[in-house]
């Protein structure tokens, strides 16, 4: 059976053997001469054989002790950068974080805290991937990220969904659209017999009153570029939360959808029963802080 070996004791044997002294081993640890002397007793006992000579006033260790010393040299040295390094993640000082998040989000309500965080922790090392709202649920369930940020796609019991905000659906057209001269709450009835092109988000009108304009669409655009193109060229009108809207693009207007009044709600995904490391942790609170 293999001995346990303590780090203590191993750690006082080295200083022995550095400062060639028993005493000046025990100024260095901090500790009374005495103990590091039975430190290193029980540690030759455990080992079977004698690390440091007898008698004598200088210290000199047996042939054993100084095949040992580089060993335990190493051996002290793994452990010290190990209790480092654990001390600095706990600390959330170092570390990887990975999330999932819709493009909406990614764009519009990260770059800020984010950049702050990092400042902060220049040390923690961040990766981000965004797609639709299923795939970052996907992620999440596969083990591929710590968590994310997005709307809730499905119920899972393997997942825990807290919200941080909501995010209005609106109509968005072109801004010369006629739609745009009728005002900023429109209703579902205005929009029929408008073509419309459905998107990953077009779903939020299920269940509603306006869900006959989904049934009447013939076009479907998953990617969001090829949509604001469409948008823009006046191939149809289409619904999508204020936050996906590039509000930069002067081409396209964003008008309130106010019946049926339908909002996503934004919020942190984690595994349920899953624990996230320090540093995903911090990053998850500062980021339900700051948005």
């Amino acid at each position: 059976m293999l001995p346990e070996l303590k780090i203590a004791q191993l750690r006082y044997f080295v200083l022995v053997a550095d400062y060639k002294s028993f005493h000046a081993a025990a100024r260095q640890a901090y500790r009374t001469q005495p103990a590091v002397s039975l430190a290193v007793r029980e540690l030759e006992q455990k080992l079977g054989q004698a690390l440091v000579e007898k008698g004598g006033g200088r210290v000199e260790l047996t042939p054993f002790g100084q095949h040992c010393l580089p060993l335990f040299r190493g051996l002290v040295e793994h452990h010290d950068r190990i209790a480092r390094e654990a001390s600095l993640l706990a600390r959330h000082e170092i570390g990887q974080v990975s999330i999932a998040t819709v493009p909406s989000v990614a764009s519009r309500l990260l770059p800020g805290p984010l950049g702050r965080f990092v400042a902060e922790h220049p040390n923690v090392q961040i990766s981000i991937q965004d797609g639709t709202a299923e795939s970052v649920q996907q992620l999440l369930l596969q083990g591929q990220v710590d968590f994310g940020i997005s709307s809730l796609w499905a119920n899972d019991e393997q997942i825990d969904f807290a919200p941080i905000l909501n995010d209005q659906m609106g109509v968005v057209c072109r801004a010369d659209h006629p739609l745009v001269a009728v005002g900023q709450a429109l209703h579902w009835s205005q929009l029929s017999g408008l073509p419309m092109i459905r998107n990953g988000t077009s779903r939020m009108l299920e269940g509603t009153e306006a869900e006959c304009l989904l049934e009447r669409s013939r076009l479907f655009v998953s990617n969001m570029i090829s949509l604001i193109a469409m948008l823009e060229e006046g191939v149809g009108i289409s619904t999508l939360p204020y936050l996906a809207f590039p509000r930069e693009n002067e081409k396209l207007a964003f008008l309130t959808l106010a019946d049926p009044h339908v909002e996503r709600q934004i919020g942190m995904l984690t595994r349920k029963g899953r624990s996230l490391s320090p540093s995903a942790e911090a990053l998850m609170k500062y980021l339900v802080q700051s948005l």
